[in-house]
C-alpha cells in the first residue's frame, strides 16, 4: 500500500497495469440474450458461448427478447389463432420469470389488428409494434393514388401495455401512423397541404407505393422501436420508406392523435425524421439506401457516442454483395427546449451523412440488431435468412473482433453487461461456472452524488471528486474483482483526484472508495485509447 507521501501535489496518480486481463481483445463483459428463429426457446450465453439459462416455451417467439431489470424475459409471441399474416408477425407478449412461469400475457390480435415485428421496455410497462386495417376505401378516401390491392393497407401503430397484477396487461397510451398522414393530391380529402416539403412533420401517405403482398397489407414495414426514458421520446425504424422517425411519448393518447401538446408541444407529430429525405419533398443524400432496422439510442451515459442514434443500416456498405454497416447520428436536438430538433429552411433534417460508420464483417440484408458497449465496442447480431450471415459478434474500436462469431441464427439479440441489473436478479438461475462475470462482488453502488467521475469513458485522466466524502481508501478492480491497484488516503476531503491512464490497455474497471465510516462506493468506468 502507498502512503499519503506518495501522492504527488498535484494529485495525479500514475497507476501502473498488474497482470490484468482487461482489454478489447480478451475481454467480453457479459451475456448475450437471444432465441433463435422459428424456435420456442430463448437462450442466454457467456463470454464463453456456453449457455447458462434458457426459457423453454410452448409457443415460438416472433422477433424479439428482452430482458427486464428484475430478471423476467419479455418476449413477443405468435399466437395461434392470429387471422392477419405477415412478417414477423406476433400477435401476443409475455412476461416470463427464471423459472418459465408466464407472469403475464396480453393478446392483441383480430380481423382488425395484430402485434409484429418489434417491442420496447418503457420501465416496467411494453410497447408493442402493430397493424391496424385500413380498407381501400379508407385509404382512397384519405389521398392514396397506388394500388391497395385485397389486404387493403395496414399501417403501424404502437401500444402501451402496463401489466395490471392479474395475469394480464391494460393499454395506457397510444399511437398511429394514420393520425400523421398528409397528401397533396386533392384539396377535397382530408389532410390536405400543398407543399409536402413544408410538412416533414407529417407522413406523405403516397410517399410509399409498394408494400404488403403475400395477404399482407404491411405498408410500412415498422420493424424496429425504441425508447428513451431521458428525453421521453420513441424512436422507429421503417423498411420500406428507408428512414427512421423520432416521436413525443410525453403526450396523451389524444395528444398523440392531434399536432399540439407534450413537452414537444408537437403532439404525435414527427419531431425528427432521417435517412431519406425524398419523403418530404426536399432534396439531399439517400442515406439509408434500403433496408434499416434496430433503430436505438447509444445509452446517454459517458460511453463513446453516448446519446447517439444507431442503425443496423442493412445494405449501407454495397447492395451486392449485401455489405451492412452500423452508423451513428448525432442528432440535432435543440439545447433550447430540449425535446425538439434543429433543421435549417428548406434543407433536410441533418446530420447530411452518418456521423459515425462501423462497415460489418458479417452482413445481414434483413432483421438483426446492433449496440454499443459502455467499453466503446460494438456488438453486432447479423440475422440469418434472405442470404444472411446469422451471427452474433462484438467488435473493438478499430474493428478487430473480440468476441464471436457464434452461430446464433437470430433475428434480433441483445447484449446485457455484467452489471445489469437483470443480470444481478438473474443470478442465482445463472450457471456461473465457465463465466468471469460476477455482479454480486462489484455492484455496491450507492448515491451517485457521493462522488463524481468525468469524463467517462475517458482517454487519458479520470477524474474523482470526493467533495461530500472524506475517503480512507481508493481501490482499482478489473471484472473479475481482481484487485489491480490500491491507495491509502487519510480523509481527502473536497479535492479532486486525477488518474492518468497512460499505462493501462483499453477496457472497463471498478473504481472502489471506501469513507471513515467504512462503507464502500463503487463505480465502474471505461479507458479507450
Amino acid at each position: 500500500m502507498r502512503s499519503d507521501a506518495a501522492l504527488s501535489i498535484s494529485f495525479i496518480f500514475f497507476i501502473f497495469f498488474l497482470n490484468s486481463n482487461i482489454c478489447f481483445a480478451q475481454n467480453f463483459d457479459g451475456f448475450a440474450l437471444f432465441n433463435p428463429s422459428g424456435t420456442s426457446t430463448t437462450k442466454l450465453i457467456d463470454e464463453q458461448t456456453n449457455i447458462v439459462h434458457t426459457w423453454n416455451m410452448n409457443t415460438d417467439c416472433n422477433y424479439a427478447v428482452q430482458l427486464k431489470k428484475n430478471g423476467n424475459l419479455v418476449r413477443g409471441t405468435k399466437y395461434s389463432n392470429n387471422v392477419l399474416n405477415g412478417a414477423a408477425v406476433g400477435g401476443s407478449v409475455q412476461e416470463i420469470d427464471p423459472q418459465g412461469n408466464i407472469v403475464w400475457e396480453y393478446v392483441y390480435s383480430s380481423s382488425d389488428y395484430v402485434s409484429h415485428h418489434d417491442l420496447t421496455l418503457i420501465g416496467d410497462n411494453v410497447l408493442l409494434t402493430a397493424w391496424e386495417v385500413k380498407t381501400a376505401t379508407e385509404v382512397y378516401n384519405a389521398g392514396y393514388t397506388g394500388n391497395v390491392g385485397n389486404s387493403g393497407k395496414w399501417p403501424t401503430h404502437f401500444i402501451e401495455l402496463e401489466p395490471d397484477g392479474n395475469g394480464s396487461a391494460s393499454i395506457i397510451w397510444e399511437w398511429h401512423i394514420w393520425d400523421h398522414l398528409c397528401q397533396d393530391v386533392d384539396p377535397n380529402k382530408p389532410n390536405y397541404v400543398n407543399d409536402i416539403s413544408d410538412h416533414p412533420e407529417l407522413i406523405d401517405i403516397n410517399m410509399i407505393q409498394g408494400g404488403g403482398g403475400n395477404n399482407s397489407g404491411d405498408w410500412f414495414h415498422v420493424n424496429g422501436v425504441d425508447y428513451n426514458e431521458e428525453l421521453d421520446q420513441i424512436v422507429f425504424s421503417s423498411r420500406f420508406s428507408s428512414e427512421i422517425y423520432i416521436i413525443d411519448h410525453s403526450t396523451t393518447t389524444s395528444e398523440a392523435a392531434s399536432h399540439s401538446g407534450g413537452n414537444s408541444g408537437m403532439g404525435g407529430d414527427i419531431l425528427y425524421r432521417w435517412g431519406n429525405p425524398s419523403n418530404y419533398g426536399i432534396n439531399g443524400p439517400q442515406v439509408i439506401p434500403d433496408a434499416v432496422h434496430d433503430v436505438r439510442w447509444i445509452e446517454n451515459d459517458g460511453r463513446q457516442n453516448s446519446g447517439y442514434l444507431q442503425i443496423f443500416n442493412n445494405k449501407g456498405g454495397s447492395s451486392n454483395p449485401v455489405q451492412s454497416t452500423i452508423d451513428g447520428i448525432e442528432t440535432p436536438l435543440d439545447s433550447t427546449n430540449g425535446y425538439t430538433y434543429l433543421r435549417n429552411l428548406n434543407q433536410p433534417f441533418g446530420p447530411s451523412s452518418y456521423t459515425t460508420r462501423y462497415i460489418c464483417q458479417y452482413s445481414a440484408p434483413g432483421q438483426s440488431a446492433s449496440d454499443r458497449m459502455s467499453n466503446g465496442n460494438i456488438y453486432v447480431n447479423a440475422s440469418g435468412g434472405q442470404g444472411g450471415s446469422g451471427v452474433m459478434y462484438e467488435v473493438d474500436s478499430i474493428g478487430n473482433i473480440v468476441w464471436g462469431p457464434y452461430q446464433a441464427d437470430s433475428q434480433k439479440g441483445f447484449r446485457y453487461e455484467c452489471d445489469y441489473p437483470g443480470i444481478i436478479a438473474l443470478w442465482t438461475h445463472i450457471d456461473t461456472s465457465t463465466t468471469s462475470c460476477n455482479p454480486l462482488s462489484i455492484n455496491s453502488y450507492k448515491n451517485e452524488n457521493d462522488f463524481k467521475l468525468y469524463p467517462n469513458p475517458t482517454s487519458r485522466t479520470l477524474n474523482i471528486d470526493f467533495t461530500n466524502k472524506k475517503i480512507r481508501h481508493l481501490n482499482i478492480y478489473n471484472t473479475t474483482s481482481k484487485l489491480v491497484d490500491s491507495y491509502k488516503v487519510n480523509n481527502f476531503y473536497g479535492k479532486v483526484f486525477s488518474i492518468n491512464f497512460n499505462a493501462y490497455d483499453s477496457g472497463i474497471y471498478f473504481l472502489e472508495l471506501i469513507d471513515d465510516t467504512g462503507s464502500s462506493y463503487k463505480r465502474k468506468f471505461s479507458y479507450i485509447k
